[in-house]
């Protein structure tokens, strides 16, 4: 079975910056040193019946300043077919931001950006600035990697009225827009559905796609069953030709092997044959534009 993996990172601690890797800043995970070392390509190995046909780098804060380093890194030294997600900061002055993007286009590679929003979605979102530089990528046809709540609605209906406003700009949503953990509690049942209708709202547009993956940054021990629950919300939501299934590598050795991830996430799956492959290859190898 082939997999195309759209959302992992590799790491060159020599080259790269990396700030956030650094023990004195955030996040402070105090098994962070974990994966405090570099990572290649030959780090993907999977079991057979997998193989691993391609995959999509997400920048992983190399150089913020200069983002196109980590492209030059990753296209000096990949062999496998890959597309890469580079760093930008959506709060450039447009002229800057265009400038930023020509410069980023000039690598074969680079089909997105990424600038984390997370708790900060709302000042992004509701920023004229952000929203030219967001309309410059639907014009240059570059997709928009999400990373924020979906709970938090506020910035979701921003969203809504951004992308209402924007059919061509193609936004990729990453990591499930960061479900809550479901448990008894009432405040956390409220969350969970806060969750499930800023997926509802969000899958309404066709330019936008979602990613399933990242569930241990927010549990170490998330089990199976919850991650699938996870999976088939959005397949509901979005139709099983918007979602795709992916690693965080290296991130998701917090949890478990990259190559233990893949089988549990096949394994325990209760999808045809054609439906894994549209998760685990064909979304990504359309989408991505493999």
């Amino acid at each position: 079975m082939k997999i195309i993996d759209p959302h992992l990172h590799l790491f060159n601690l020599e080259q790269g910056d990396y700030q956030w890797l650094k023990a004195e800043n955030p996040p402070h995970w105090l098994d962070k040193k974990k994966i405090v070392k570099n990572f290649t390509e030959k780090d993907l190995r999977l079991p057979s019946p997998f193989e691993l046909a391609g995959f999509v780098h997400i920048e992983a804060g190399f150089n913020n300043q200069e983002p196109w380093r980590e492209i030059h890194w990753l296209e000096s030294h990949c062999t496998l077919p890959f597309k890469s997600i580079a760093g930008i900061d959506l709060q450039l002055e447009p002229s800057m931001f265009l400038q930023a993007i020509i410069q980023l286009k000039k690598f074969k590679s680079v089909v997105g950006v990424r600038d984390i929003l997370d708790d900060n979605a709302i000042h992004y979102l509701s920023n004229p600035q952000v929203q030219k530089n967001l309309a410059l990528l639907a014009k240059e046809q570059l997709i928009f990697e999400l990373q924020m709540p979906l709970n938090n609605l506020d910035s979701v209906y921003l969203l809504a009225e951004l992308l209402a406003e924007m059919p061509q700009l193609s936004v990729v949503i990453n990591h499930a827009g960061w479900p809550p953990q479901q448990k008894s509690e009432e405040s956390e049942e409220c969350e969970h559905q806060r969750w499930l209708q800023g997926i509802k709202i969000l899958s309404a547009f066709e330019h936008c796609a979602i990613k399933c993956s990242g569930y241990e940054m927010t549990n170490r021990q998330y089990t199976s069953v919850w991650q699938q629950n996870i999976i088939k919300h959005c397949i509901s939501c979005f139709g099983i030709k918007r979602v795709m299934l992916a690693s965080n590598f290296p991130l998701c050795t917090f949890h478990s092997s990259y190559q233990a991830y893949w089988q549990q996430q096949i394994t325990t799956a209760s999808f045809s044959t054609d439906e894994l492959a549209k998760l685990c290859h064909h979304n990504t190898e359309r989408i991505y534009s493999f």
